[in-house]
């Protein structure tokens, strides 16, 4: 706790694994295993799973870099209801791709949120694809 009174949360993570990730045959839950900061350890880099220890205002985003040979689709979970989706198709002439989308949720205590990547999507491991939140309030 900080003088305030309020729990500080925020955590910041890249999906560890260089090069390929992916494509898979059903939707995967991307596990951002190497872990930058974890204030408040809210976000497991065993799960993938950030889980709001607290009620507030929270900010997320999300970035990959991906081949354009297969189609990229990430999307960002709050429990088990999509809310917003980072993608880009699959090109012959497109050799990289970059994406990323954000977005500001109000959560209750336990409330999950996470990234998924559909069935037949790939991304690529390493810095450029990341998943990081924090509270606002």
């Amino acid at each position: 706790m900080c003088e305030s009174g309020k729990t500080k949360v925020a955590f910041s993570a890249v999906l560890e694994k260089g090069g390929a990730y992916g494509p898979f045959n059903t939707d995967k839950t991307l596990v951002y295993n190497k872990v930058f900061t974890n204030i408040g350890d809210a976000y497991s880099s065993c799960t993938g799973i950030f889980t709001a220890p607290v009620a507030g205002v929270y900010y997320f985003t999300l970035f990959y870099h991906a081949g354009g040979e297969h189609a990229s689709n990430l999307q960002l979970f709050k429990n088990s209801e999509e809310i917003v989706v980072t993608n880009d198709h699959k090109t012959g002439s497109d050799t990289a791709d970059n994406g990323g989308n954000a977005v500001v949720l109000q959560l209750q205590k336990g409330d999950q949120v996470y990234v998924r990547m559909r069935a037949n999507c790939r991304v690529w491991g390493g810095p450029q694809t990341t998943f990081s939140g924090f509270q606002l309030s």
